[in-house]
């Protein structure tokens, strides 16, 4: 595959994450698909952690993803093992076999069960995962973790596929009078519509929480973040979110009040799902698509989502084309309540569209100043009700089909 120039919507810097206690970073070179870079992460917690998750509704999710689901209910982690390169999905038995030895490798390196190890793949389809590669790096990554920065970022370039820059976040949050942190790594750049994308993403946290609390403010938050993009509408097979918290020898809490928590993890959430919007495969636009005045909620999500992947809408965005009647056709297409003279379309805070027609004041200047724009936000008003919602999506370039056209060679 050609190297991929980095996305003109990158971070200046890259963020330096604090020290979490309790884990470990560790990289190494497996082989599995690319040669002279790390391929395999590896985390380690020193003591049993909680464990939460939220995967892809995908009918076709890959052997990683079930094994996950299969061993989440546990509550406990003692490690994370993560490949690029690699989806095992679609590979069968070889695929299923593939995660046991994994596990087993993991397990036996550091000195606990199969089922404690937690899994995750990305990159091709379709190919058999050479687990066997792992046995000459284990020990070596077993042994050389840290929690340091640059392990942080180390391990977030390790997961990286089609991605042109690593996906780093950090929050801190109080609980009853204890300041804790949160830190998070995402990778993804295409096959971006969540259930939840070809996105993988970590979340770390060193307030002693219990996974029950882990798992009802992740699933609290998934829609309003992670599941609220799109680069694509293509639904990945192995879509992994987890949020692990590192208890330490801490007694577990149950606060009265988790709103710090919450609100600082729906922060870092949507930090990491932006960031996977700004490296959309061949992305120079970042696009807020904002519906109000829909019948429901609901509604106004499969609206906005109607403009968002919308190719017409997303190539006119790339060229910079105030061409506001293919909004108007996403939303007449999308299958929910509209009428067509309640309908009010903005490009930023220029109207370009009322009451079934073009605004009298629109000017073709201002809009197409709007589109000139790095970050472009579009609100759609339907005028029916109280739903509203918003989505990011990018524009579609040719470098979408350059990188896609050569993915597997």
């Amino acid at each position: 595959m050609s190297p991929i120039a980095l996305s003109p919507l990158a971070p200046e810097t890259t963020p330096q994450l604090p020290i979490i206690d309790g884990l470990k970073i560790s990289t190494a070179e497996a082989g599995i698909k690319y040669r002279g870079r790390h391929d395999v992460l590896l985390v380690q917690f020193e003591r049993a952690a909680q464990i939460a998750g939220v995967f892809t509704r995908s009918r076709c999710a890959s052997a990683p993803v079930e094994w996950c689901k299969t061993h989440l209910g546990t509550g406990t982690a003692r490690a994370l093992l993560v490949n690029s390169g690699n989806a095992n999905a679609f590979t069968g038995r070889e695929g299923r076999e593939a995660v046991e030895t994994s596990a087993k490798l993991t397990a036996d390196a550091i000195g606990c069960a199969p089922e404690e190890v937690f899994l995750a793949s990305t990159g091709v389809i379709g190919e058999p995962l050479p687990a066997q590669k792992y046995a000459a790096i284990m020990d070596t990554l077993a042994t050389n973790g840290a929690a340091t920065s640059e392990a942080w970022e180390a391990a977030a370039r390790t997961i990286m596929t089609t991605d042109t820059f690593p996906k780093l976040a950090s929050q801190t949050f109080e609980l009853e009078g204890t300041r804790y942190t949160i830190n998070g790594m995402a990778k993804g750049s295409g096959m971006i519509q969540p259930d939840m994308a070809t996105m993988l993403s970590f979340l770390f946290t060193d307030a002693p929480l219990p996974a029950s609390i882990l798992q009802a403010a992740l699933s609290g938050t998934i829609d309003r973040t992670f599941n609220s993009i799109t680069v694509d509408s293509d639904t990945s097979t192995s879509d992994t979110v987890l949020l692990i918290s590192l208890p330490g020898d801490r007694a577990l809490i149950k606060p009265a009040d988790t709103s710090g928590f919450e609100a600082a993890l729906a922060a870092l959430m949507k930090d990491l799902a932006l960031q996977v919007v700004r490296d959309g495969e061949g992305a120079h636009k970042l696009v807020e698509i904002t519906v109000t005045g829909a019948e429901s909620e609901a509604s106004a999500r499969k609206v906005a989502f109607s403009v968002a992947n919308s190719p017409l809408v997303k190539t006119a965005i790339a060229g910079e084309d105030a061409n506001w009647g293919r909004i108007v056709m996403a939303v007449g297409k999308a299958g929910e309540p509209a009428d067509r003279d309640l309908l009010s379309i903005y490009f930023g805070d220029v109207r370009v569209a009322e009451s079934g027609t073009r605004f009298d004041g629109y000017s073709e200047e201002a809009a197409s100043a709007v589109m000139q724009r790095d970050e472009i936000p579009i609100r759609i008003d339907l005028g029916l009700g109280s739903g509203s919602a918003t989505v990011w999506t990018c524009d579609l370039t040719k470098d979408y089909v350059a990188i896609n056209g050569d993915y597997r060679s």
